[in-house]
């Protein structure tokens, strides 16, 4: 009877282990969906959109559990989308700022929903990259083969002649790419050195689409993220050898991109549009009323509105957007707005540098995304970063590594 008692136990055991790998597996392809859907925004609301509303809202029904770090993501970025609607009650005529603040607070829910994940389960993060990954490439090779309008209707995947993939912008394009760029010259650094060639096929594909995205923001964060990481991993490991290692493969790697660069610039009209790109000011930057003028302009304006003057308000007075994040928190989303956007950004540089050289399993997740993030930041002075989606993606991916951190030492505690 004994036996029989514990037959009957082993079998429950091993159904139940069954039951939760499978549920794991699920879990793990549908965020990983989401992920890769973050590649393709041609129109909004895009699938991402719709799809991770279903995803979170599933989630949320079977449990979605908020650590106190979490939770405190949470809080900032609701009190700056409150911002947001404060804003917004500044303005006449709603016109479509609705929506925008809609689409905010829906991107800051993504953001939270990915660190709880993480947080949940370590190796979520895997997925995650993987998926992006591949969204990369895929909607890298739009790009490519868009620019070069390989095939009828490619003309969809460019704009002004730059390649922009499945985005709306070849600005938001670029950027984008950064990431699976990172964790892909992160693998030539410490990887295994037999595996280099086939990191080697999608680091060109990717390196190719930035540089036809004719991004100077894009092109920059690129020169920053490879250096940034060769210098990180060299103060990281004091190993000689290695060190070595990193500075040769980090030649390497800037020789391989010259060559790219090279070959494509023997392209007439690639060369040509290069030649536009590459100036450090545009036309369009010093005028009258250019990016520079504007900025201050704004300054001004934020100063005299500390309620914000409404989302998306300071296109029609001065002919185009603000392109500073700082001045689009101060203005869109009010000072309430810009204060909570500046907690989030110093907090999330703050809590990822602190546990950037720790070893544990998601150190190399963190590392990545953390020098893609600090990029954005930096980049976020010229150009607004408050709706790409994949921006959110890092900030989650920050603050699911530091809820793991702060679990792991709690498990620690005696």
């Amino acid at each position: 009877m004994s036996a029989s008692t514990d037959q009957t136990h082993s079998v429950s055991v091993d159904h139940a282990a069954k039951n939760r790998a499978l549920i794991r597996l699920i879990s793990s392809f549908a965020i990983g969906f989401g992920v890769f859907l973050s590649g393709f925004v041609i129109d909004e609301p895009a699938p991402y959109e719709l799809y991770m509303a279903g995803l979170i809202g599933v989630w949320a029904l079977f449990g979605l559990r908020l650590s106190r770090a979490v939770a405190a993501l949470l809080a900032i970025l609701v009190v700056f989308n409150l911002g947001g609607l404060i804003s917004m009650g500044q303005m006449a005529d709603l016109k479509t700022a609705p929506m925008y603040i809609a689409v905010s607070l829906f991107l800051a829910i993504t953001s939270v929903f990915f660190a709880a994940v993480i947080d949940n389960d370590e190796r979520i993060l895997a997925v995650i990259f993987k998926a992006y990954i591949l969204a990369a490439i895929c909607t890298s090779l739009l790009g490519i083969l868009g620019y070069f309008d390989a095939f009828p209707g490619a003309e969809l995947f460019t704009r002004y002649g730059r390649a922009m993939g499945a985005f709306q912008d070849p600005n938001v394009f670029g950027p984008f790419l950064m990431l699976p760029l990172a964790w892909l010259v992160h693998g030539v650094l410490v990887g295994d050195l037999r595996a280099l060639p086939i990191r080697l096929v999608p680091i060109l594909i990717l390196t190719l689409g930035i540089f036809l995205s004719f991004s100077r923001a894009a092109w920059g964060m690129a020169l920053l993220i490879i250096a940034g990481l060769a210098v990180l991993l060299f103060i990281r490991n004091p190993n000689r050898l290695f060190r070595l290692r990193i500075m040769l493969l980090a030649g390497l790697a800037v020789v391989v991109v010259l060559l790219a660069v090279i070959v494509a610039l023997q392209i007439p009209s690639v060369a040509e549009l290069f030649t536009a790109r590459a100036q450090l000011v545009q036309d369009y930057d010093d005028a009258q009323f250019g990016r520079f003028a504007r900025h201050w302009y704004g300054m001004l304006l934020s100063i005299d509105h500390p309620l914000g003057i409404g989302p998306l308000e300071f296109g029609p007075i001065y002919g185009e957007d603000t392109h500073n994040i700082w001045l689009k928190a101060a203005l869109d989303y009010g000072w309430l707005g810009f204060v909570s956007y500046l907690i989030l950004t110093m907090l999330t540089l703050g809590l990822g540098l602190r546990i950037l050289f720790r070893e544990r399993p998601w150190q190399p997740f963190l590392l990545c995304a953390y020098i893609v993030y600090v990029a954005h930041v930096a980049i976020g002075n010229v150009i607004d970063t408050d709706h790409w989606r994949h921006f959110y993606l890092l900030i989650g991916i920050i603050w699911g590594c530091a809820a793991l951190e702060s679990r792991h030492k709690t498990s620690r505690l005696p």
